[in-house]
């Protein structure tokens, strides 16, 4: 192993962490707009949405609820539905009470943090994607990807346990919401980051950190690369599907 490739993991890890950000977005605007383009229906569209992605959303919204509870703040209204919002559509929420900023950050959180355990569960116990980390780091990655689809290939139930984990990683991500209490929260990060790295001015101390956390990233990069590979896919078939739709369709309508 090189001595760089600790930063490598983390830079590749934030950019799987953005991908999947991405196209999780897309995705969701894509399903919608096929379903609106065959029907017309706005309303069909976004049930068609909710129930692709029910178990993802089932996690989000008890994730908030168990997190509140774990640290004692009080929930009400639970709901697993679609609704449409000022801007947007809202799959599901639960109602907690604030318990200041860093207790409804982790709220906030909570189903981006569960989303992720449960898709290393998924990755490692079904596909081992553990391999695709140790082939990235060894310069083997076709190999390692090669092993991974050949196993979805051959299990009987790769089919289920890939739209769970599709559905899990879609719905993981914090909504506007979610995130809002995390901005002022983010900036003291950032503050005491820097104020580390100033002191640390050897390097020792942050180097010791990247070794701690550099296995648990490892895993994890292993399990988003094959999500945000299964979202790649997916988006490209909706994308094509979107256009196809559109070109037979617009000429019918004039």
């Amino acid at each position: 192993m090189s001595a760089f490739s600790p930063y490598l993991f983390f830079v590749l890890f934030l950019v799987l962490l953005a991908s999947l950000w991405w196209l999780s977005g897309r995705i969701g605007l894509l399903i919608q707009e096929i379903v609106y383009l065959i029907t017309g229906s706005d309303d069909l569209a976004m049930v068609v949405l909710f129930l692709i992605y029910l178990p993802g959303i089932l996690i989000h919204e008890a994730s908030h609820w168990l997190i509140a509870k774990i640290l004692g703040l009080k929930t009400s209204k639970f709901r697993v539905w679609p609704k449409f919002t000022r801007n947007s559509i809202g799959l599901g929420s639960v109602t907690v009470a604030s318990g200041g900023r860093l207790w409804d950050s982790l709220v906030g959180m909570a189903p981006l943090l569960i989303g992720s355990a449960l898709i290393v569960v998924i990755g490692e116990q079904v596909f081992d994607t553990q391999t695709l980390a140790f082939a990235w780091r060894t310069g083997k990655l076709l190999d390692g990807l090669t092993f991974i689809v050949d196993g979805l290939a051959h299990k009987p139930d790769s089919l289920w346990w890939g739209y769970l984990l599709f559905a899990i990683a879609n719905a993981m991500m914090p909504s506007a919401s979610d995130r809002e209490p995390l901005k002022s929260l983010t900036l003291y990060v950032v503050f005491i980051g820097a104020l580390f790295v100033l002191i640390d001015r050897s390097g020792q101390n942050m180097l010791l950190l990247l070794n701690l956390l550099l296995g648990p990233i490892q895993v994890l990069t292993g399990a988003f690369f094959l999500a945000t590979a299964i979202d790649l896919a997916i988006f490209l078939l909706l994308f094509a599907l979107q256009a196809a739709l559109t070109m037979l369709i617009a000429p019918a309508a004039r």
